[in-house]
């Protein structure tokens, strides 16, 4: 009983910086793949002929499959665990897959043929494919960060340092986009997915470098047997949802997830057709977005945090999205200089949202770690789905796209402008409501064993 004890306390002290920075880098190749995903999925399937609709009939489907995926895996991982044997699989498969999204449409150079529904039928294909691999990453690195330690604080720290790196990933990705950009010209669609190609290829490369240091630094989670000792027996779905605070997590996290991925989607749209900006823009504003992200996350790791705390601060980062959505709905093209600014601002609202809104999750898990799977996975599943019928609403009502030529000086509302301007900050009025009623109530424990920033 004592050596059970002595165990039980080990999981409640405070992790070193190894351990979380080991954790943090283990999801870049989901991110930095993610990002290229939710950033040029759109903008590239439409540079190369497809119709908007066709291009978001794509990007639905991968959602679909991604939703599902993670219900699957949540409960695969509930029953049988092996934490990093799922993760290694997903990022194969990740890697694998994901050049084929940017690699030309593959159906129609084995039928010798290119139209429209092969094309898109192709590229559905590849997109299902590679968010399986996503899905199956995601929820085994989301659930392992319950299994590490029971200490509330340090829980926070992980999802800040993941979120750190999501920048990370994020910043490399537009560094990449911005050469490649910048070096080639893309005259035609074969230009085009010449570009594309690349920017995938080394995508992946950097991604898979901190795949293989992950899989080095980090153990296999041992705390879900050690509570649990050989009791295999999963805790039921219904346990979940006949608590309150699961469906207040849930909607809090699925309104952020549609936050920063539908603004991200029309990111690039908004700044070169609405705003006219430099194509290198498209690539720029994206990276200021993350650089103040990452500060900003790294700043969170250094708090002692408590359920207030998790609300003020996630309350903070939803009032600056809705200042944002409001100064984008209504910036005009000859103010465009300014979107610089609201990146900025974007960036700190993200990151105090993201980290907060995940970490919520591990409140709610607290020590049934038996459905923390399920749980990252559900919430998961809701989240995929609900951004790509978003996102596919929006499409349908996006007429070809033509850059305002007339409107350069004028504040023009294109769809483009709602998506990025009026759905996140509506999300978030909707998400600071919520949180407002939640009650959270994690144990209070003290920060890093060693701090982060020196």
């Amino acid at each position: 009983m004592a050596d059970s004890t002595e165990e039980d306390d080990s999981f409640t002290k405070p992790l070193g910086r190894c351990t979380v920075t080991y954790y943090g880098v283990g999801h870049m190749l989901n991110d930095i793949t993610a990002s290229c995903w939710f950033t040029y999925l759109l903008l590239y399937l439409t540079d190369i002929g497809l119709s908007p609709r066709d291009a978001a009939t794509v990007m639905l489907s991968g959602q679909i499959a991604d939703g599902f995926a993670t219900i699957f895996a949540g409960e695969l991982i509930d029953r049988f665990g092996h934490f990093k044997l799922w993760h290694g699989a997903g990022s194969v498969l990740v890697a694998i897959s994901f050049s084929s999204v940017f690699g030309g449409c593959m159906p129609c150079k084995i039928f010798g043929t290119s139209s429209s529904t092969l094309r898109t039928v192709g590229y559905s294909m590849f997109a299902a494919i590679f968010n399986v691999g996503w899905a199956a990453t995601q929820v085994s690195h989301m659930s392992m960060l319950n299994c590490i330690t029971l200490n509330s604080t340090s829980r926070v720290v992980l999802a800040s340092c993941r979120n750190a790196f999501n920048m990370v990933a994020n910043l490399s990705l537009y560094a990449v986009a911005f050469i490649v950009f910048g070096v080639t010209i893309a005259s035609t669609h074969a230009d085009i997915e010449n570009q594309y190609r690349w920017i995938a290829y080394l995508s992946i490369f950097i991604g898979c470098c901190f795949v293989g240091i992950f899989h080095l630094g980090t153990k296999e989670p041992r705390l879900k047997v050690s509570l649990q000792g050989n009791n295999r027996s999963r805790i039921s779905w219904t346990y979940w949802f006949k608590r309150v605070l699961y469906y207040q997590v849930a909607l809090v996290y699925v309104l952020t997830r549609l936050v920063v991925n539908v603004s991200q989607a029309y990111l690039a749209f908004y700044v070169i057709d609405d705003l006219r900006m430099a194509q290198s823009a498209k690539a720029l504003v994206p990276a200021i977005i993350y650089i103040s992200s990452f500060l900003v996350s790294i700043i969170l790791q250094e708090i002692s945090w408590t359920g207030q705390c998790l609300k003020a601060c996630y309350s903070a980062g939803a009032i600056v999205w809705i200042f944002c959505g409001a100064g984008i709905l209504f910036l005009p093209g000859s103010m465009s200089a300014l979107m610089y600014i609201i990146s900025v601002s974007i960036g700190i609202a993200n990151a105090l949202m993201m980290v907060t809104g995940v970490s919520m999750q591990s409140v709610l898990i607290d020590r049934d770690l038996n459905g923390c799977a399920f749980v990252c996975g559900s919430l998961s599943f809701m989240d995929k789905i609900s951004c790509g019928l978003a996102l596919f609403v929006l499409q349908s009502y996006q007429s070809t796209r033509v850059i305002q030529e007339n409107h350069s000086n004028d504040v023009y509302f294109s769809v483009t402008r709602f998506g990025l301007g009026f759905v996140p900050a509506f999300c978030s009025l909707i998400s600071v409501i919520v949180t407002y009623t939640m009650k959270l109530q994690p144990a209070p424990f003290k920060p890093l064993m060693e701090p982060l920033l020196v």
